[in-house]
């Protein structure tokens, strides 16, 4: 059989379900990235059936599809442009009336149209009951049930998208659509006739289409008539003014209200046809659960205890496949000593690539469990109930619940984090929330703190971790204070967010994301922590022809060996060390050691601090390199060793932690508040706050520390 290839778009609103369909249809074979020019998500996904190569493109979630946000325009554009074989319109099921008022306007569009009628198990227990039959009699649309979280009726929609993509039945009629009254009927059919007499084609929409968008003065369409149809342009929208300005005086409201009210009122009709209410079956779990979770008095501290939670998970669970691999990365050092003979490229294999690197890939079961974690407070509906909680503490900083979904996506990643950011409304907002975002610590901080907490502080290590998050959040509060107070004033802006049904996560889905975020991760193994581990390595390799003082003379040191000498390993190490410390990488440590001296961090802290610069994860690559343990040994464990020989305490740990908390973020972070704030003084003021704070509070910690530790 031929391979048939077609491309199909999923639509709908936030919380309907679309994404776990997405994932159903999809699984693995995902790939994501950002639309062309936006910064907003792009999921695109492949699927095989009966000899069909179908891709599945997943829509950005919105309510609806006019101009006002970018997702809107993103979801709309690529149904109008790119002209998908089939757009599925999913449907929350358990709240049809505003599901229905986007599906409604993908049905204005010229494109083949399914209904994915989905969680109607939810919409069951509420006593609502759909006649699926009678929707695509009224509107001659494909309607599919659908039970997303458990994976049911996948296969039919497949079945289904397959028919309606190959069906010769050409889009439905207009009789179908949403009727606007005969005023602005009239209006339509007059301004539909005059821009098929102007623009001969040069405008790509259905002329209907058009001209019920530029009766609601949509924005992004009248750019497009005026670039598509030439010196005709003018002219239709002049058309297009006296037709808003006729319907104005007719109704004394604005045409977009009135036309809004209409397609509420058609969506009524089909509701009172299709739909029946009747006695509910349970008691409203989420509503109940809410009471307890969303508590004025007891949501807080339950919210610090998840998170808790999270972090003692997050270090007990990973220690295991941690010693694991870290004892594979030994082996695969060992083997690679005994395969490459004694030179400068067994140095760079062992010492530089398979030390760097694999000081950092050991701590990838933690990253993934931080990651599981993040996906099930996002899959079960209680991280909308984290914003809605934290409301009243981020009004403290002049901020509302909004803001706070951004930070709470900086416990995976400080870039998407700030990119979420586009999401306030306030332009004050945005920038306050982006200054204070990099204070959530991001996973890339995590191997930091798995390091040397487990290190330092083995018995306690879960709750020095959470310490260093709970440090993070309450920094942000109070430096969010203090920039609302000096830099940002005015009024808080009003918080509405939608609070949607808990919903039990799906083992597959919640693979699935994590795999997502800690792809991530991994690729960052192959690339910039490779790179930079090559790059710490050679400095901390040459110069070569190093003056060693007397006692350490390699010349001594191969003597030792020969005669079998007690003191090798003593001799070894003090050569070693008088070796690192004359190398490129030493002489920089060495020069601004005196800087972080006060906070109890080393030379080779330092440098690994600077490095960290570039990606975090280089920290612990640094590390990795510049305290270079004996062969043989297990790789975390021959790290967590010789930082206790280096000389490193409690309390220099703690400060090394809070300042790799705190201290200005990567260059990846760096760009994207560049480019989020449109401004170099928001991008250096946040470099240079972010590096003082961290060396104020690192002082702190560590001259307390010394006293209390």
């Amino acid at each position: 059989m031929l391979k048939k290839t077609f491309t199909v778009a999923l639509a709908g609103n936030p919380n309907s379900g679309k994404t776990t369909i997405f994932n159903n249809l999809t699984g693995s074979r995902q790939k994501v990235g950002n639309w062309p020019g936006v910064t907003v998500e792009k999921k695109q996904g492949h699927v095989k059936q009966n000899g069909y190569d179908i891709t599945i493109v997943d829509l950005p979630g919105t309510y609806s599809i006019t101009a006002y946000s970018i997702e809107e325009i993103v979801a709309r554009d690529f149904i109008l442009d790119e002209k998908p074989d089939v757009v599925v319109a999913i449907i929350d099921a358990s709240n049809l009336e505003r599901n229905l008022y986007l599906a409604t306007q993908i049905r204005e569009l010229d494109t083949k149209v399914i209904f994915a009628l989905n969680m109607v198990d939810v919409a069951s227990d509420k006593g609502i009951k759909i006649d699926t039959e009678k929707i695509t009699e009224l509107l001659d649309v494909p309607v599919v049930k659908m039970i997303g979280n458990q994976n049911e009726g996948t296969d039919r929609l497949l079945k289904t998208i397959i028919s309606v993509a190959e069906s010769k039945k050409g889009i439905p009629p207009q009789s179908r659509r949403v009727r606007y009254g005969p005023e602005i009927e009239k209006a339509i059919s007059k301004l539909e006739t005059f821009i098929k007499k102007k623009s001969k084609d040069k405008i790509p929409y259905n002329p209907r289409w058009t001209s019920i968008k530029l009766l609601e003065d949509d924005r992004v369409v009248k750019e497009r008539v005026l670039n598509g149809a030439g010196s005709h342009g003018t002219a239709i929208l002049e058309k297009a003014s006296k037709g808003r300005q006729r319907l104005f005086n007719l109704f004394n409201d604005e045409p977009e209200i009135v036309m809004t009210d209409q397609r509420y009122g058609f969506i009524a009709g089909v509701i009172r046809e299709a739909q029946k209410t009747g006695p509910e079956n349970r008691v409203d779990i989420s509503r109940n659960i809410d009471k307890i979770l969303t508590n004025r008095i007891a949501g807080i501290p339950i919210f610090i205890f998840f998170i808790w939670g999270m972090f003692q998970v997050t270090f007990t669970l990973g220690v295991y496949p941690m010693e694991w691999i870290g004892a594979g990365v030994g082996w695969v050092g060992r083997t690679a000593s005994h395969l490459i003979s004694p030179g400068i490229f067994q140095d760079l294999v062992v010492d530089g690539i398979i030390s760097g690197v694999g000081g950092v890939v050991v701590f990838l079961p933690n990253i993934m469990i931080l990651f599981l974690c993040i996906a099930l407070f996002e899959d079960t509906g209680y991280m909308a109930r984290a914003a809605f909680l934290m409301d009243r503490v981020m009004h403290l900083i002049g901020l509302h619940g909004k803001s706070f979904i951004p930070m709470l996506m900086g416990f995976g990643c400080n870039v998407p984090a700030i990119m979420a950011t586009r999401t306030l409304e306030s332009k004050k907002d945005r920038i306050l929330t982006i200054l204070i975002n990099p204070l959530m610590s991001c996973s890339a901080r995590l191997p930091v703190y798995l390091l040397l907490a487990g290190t330092f502080f083995a018995a306690n290590a879960g709750n020095v971790i959470f310490s260093m998050y709970l440090l993070g959040i309450i920094l942000a509060i109070l430096i969010g204070r203090l920039f609302r107070t000096i830099f940002f004033r005015g009024e808080v802006a009003p918080f509405v967010m939608e609070l949607p049904p808990y919903r039990a996560p799906t083992f597959k889905n919640l693979v699935i994301h994590m795999w997502d975020r800690s792809k991530v991760f991994l690729k960052k193994m192959g690339g910039i922590i490779l790179i930079g581990s090559v790059v710490v390595w050679f400095l901390s390799s040459f110069p070569q022809d190093i003056q060693y003082s007397i006692q350490n003379r390699p010349a001594e040191y191969e003597t030792e060996m020969k005669r079998g000498s007690e003191t090798i390993p003593e001799v070894k190490e003090a050569w070693g060390v008088e070796r690192m410390e004359n190398s490129y990488i030493g002489r920089l440590g060495k020069f601004i050691a005196p800087v972080f001296a006060p906070i109890g961090i080393d030379w080779r802290g330092s440098v690994a601090i600077l490095t960290g610069l570039v990606a975090k994860e280089l920290v612990i690559s640094t590390m990795g390199v510049l305290y270079a343990a004996e062969d043989g040994e297990n790789e975390s464990e021959a790290l967590k060793s010789a930082l206790k020989n280096s000389g490193m305490t409690r309390a220099s740990a703690l400060s090394f932690m809070v300042f790799v908390l705190i201290y200005m973020p990567c260059i990846a972070t760096i760009s994207t508040i560049r480019r989020e704030t449109d401004s170099w003084k928001w991008t250096l003021f946040s470099i240079t706050y972010s590096i003082t704070l961290a060396w104020v509070v690192a002082f702190i910690v560590y001259q307390g520390g010394k006293i209390l530790l």
